[in-house]
């Protein structure tokens, strides 16, 4: 059997501009899942994935937040990947949001209007 998936959406509840997404997505009607990853972290095999299909872990982690530049130098030079999931896993607001699965699996992030109504209408 078959599970169809909808299209999750990955962020913070207070982030402005996950919530500037999940208005867009309301007023047009689209279905999606969001999900908090403060209240349920993301598993470190998944965010392997979503590094690799971004195109690597500096694609995934947002370098010029607050977060970022609030970490002691020692913590911004991860060498592995189970040092970037440790670091992530401590720090969630690191992932650049909102990050988006879509049915299909694709993973992208951000949100502006012309980028969801590429991926949504």
């Amino acid at each position: 059997m078959k599970i169809a998936m909808t299209t999750r959406i990955y962020g913070l509840d207070k982030c402005d501009t996950c919530r500037k997404a999940r208005n867009w997505l309301d007023r047009h009607k689209v279905t999606y899942e969001f999900i908090d990853y403060r209240e349920h972290p993301i598993p470190a095999a998944t965010l392997k994935e979503w590094a690799s299909v971004l195109g690597g872990w500096e694609k995934l982690v947002n370098r010029s937040g607050t977060t970022w530049r609030t970490l002691p130098d020692a913590r911004k030079s991860p060498g592995s990947a189970a040092e970037w999931t440790l670091l992530i896993k401590e720090y969630p607001a690191l992932i650049r949001r909102p990050l988006i699965v879509l049915a299909d699996a694709s993973v992208h992030q951000g949100f502006t209007g012309k980028l969801f109504a590429k991926m949504f209408v």
